[in-house]
């Protein structure tokens, strides 16, 4: 049996879909809410439901647990509730740690590229202290994934107990289907298509970097099924620990994203520059790139999906269709 928070939502539930064809019996712990999220899960359904304020009462029950995926948070980048959400990603991951050390489960969870900042220090996915300490992560979502890495660290620095197997993985902008209930959090893939979908122009964000043009801000943009592909690869891998980055390796602009996009939905390229909202600004990350020789030093040998593949496959297979869902 495997545990998988978040397992309602966009990389969850994706997950959800690939451990059920694998003939996995899992449990998702997430809200369902009001608003079609059962969706993600109607072609996969898992053995069961647990609403989140009801987890720590499902582990007391000690299920024979092979496999811990901590993927549910707080991840909207704007969030500003500063005790919810360290409550969600700082509090809980620690119960979830500190249970799967004592019960012998192997524990694998999200990190963010959030936790890079700026850049400033570079998006190596180094783990020692010295190295985490060195990022200032922009946002509130950001911090409380980085403080968590840093948590991480700190027991195994002072050779406290841990799970079996532990990994971090430092997600990258994540595409694809059932991300659909995410909001102002949907992907940039997504929010482009409809706009070149209605037929209007597919609007940027203008530059608010000095000398960087618009529409040269770059991101690691990376299909979720070769996040996938890697998560399922450490369920195979129970010797591989550590933390790590998962993109592509390769940052491609917006404008990039944008003409991939328009030509996968078979409209004329058109671009408009607007202003970034003032939300925003201070908080952007005008550049991403996922350094992955970690992970490949560990051993993971799959390849990732160049982005235009990646875009026509979500649009013709799930946007361009009755059915979008996984």
């Amino acid at each position: 049996m495997i545990l998988v928070t978040g397992g309602a939502g966009f990389i969850g539930s994706n997950l959800q879909a690939a451990l059920i064809a694998r003939g996995h019996e899992t449990v998702v712990a997430d809200w369902l809410g009001a608003e079609g999220k059962w969706r993600n899960l109607a072609k996969h359904p898992p053995s069961r439901v647990v609403a989140p304020p009801d987890l720590d009462a499902f582990l007391a029950e000690h299920p024979p647990l092979e496999m811990v995926y901590h993927l549910g948070a707080v991840s909207e980048t704007t969030a500003v509730d500063g005790d919810h959400t360290w409550a969600t990603n700082v509090e809980l991951s620690r119960r979830l740690w500190d249970w799967c050390a004592r019960r012998g489960v192997r524990f694998v969870y999200a990190s963010s590229a959030a936790t890079y900042g700026d850049g400033a220090a570079g998006f190596d996915d180094e783990f020692d202290l010295k190295a985490l300490e060195r990022l200032r992560p922009l946002n509130l979502y950001g911090w409380t994934k980085h403080a968590f890495d840093l948590q991480v660290a700190r027991v195994l620095a002072q050779g406290r107990e841990r799970p079996p197997q532990w990994a971090g993985l430092k997600f990258f902008n994540v595409y694809g289907p059932n991300e659909y209930h995410k909001g102002r959090m949907i992907s940039v893939v997504k929010v482009k298509h409809d706009e070149a979908a209605a037929g209007g122009p597919t609007r940027l964000f203008r530059s608010d970097v000095p000398g960087l043009a618009d529409g040269a801000q770059a991101r690691d943009f990376i299909w979720v099924g070769d996040v996938v592909d890697v998560l399922l690869w450490l369920l195979d891998a129970p010797a591989v620990n550590g933390l790590f980055n998962l993109g592509t390796g390769r940052a491609r602009t917006y404008l990039d994203l944008a003409h991939a996009v328009s030509d996968a939905a078979g409209r004329a390229r058109s671009v408009e520059f607007i202003d970034m909202p003032a939300s925003l600004r201070g908080q952007y990350q005008s550049f991403t790139q996922a350094p992955m020789e970690r992970l490949r030093a560990a051993g993971y040998s799959g390849q990732f999906t160049p982005l235009e593949e990646g875009v026509r496959r979500y649009v013709r297979d799930f946007l361009a269709v009755a059915d979008p869902f996984l």
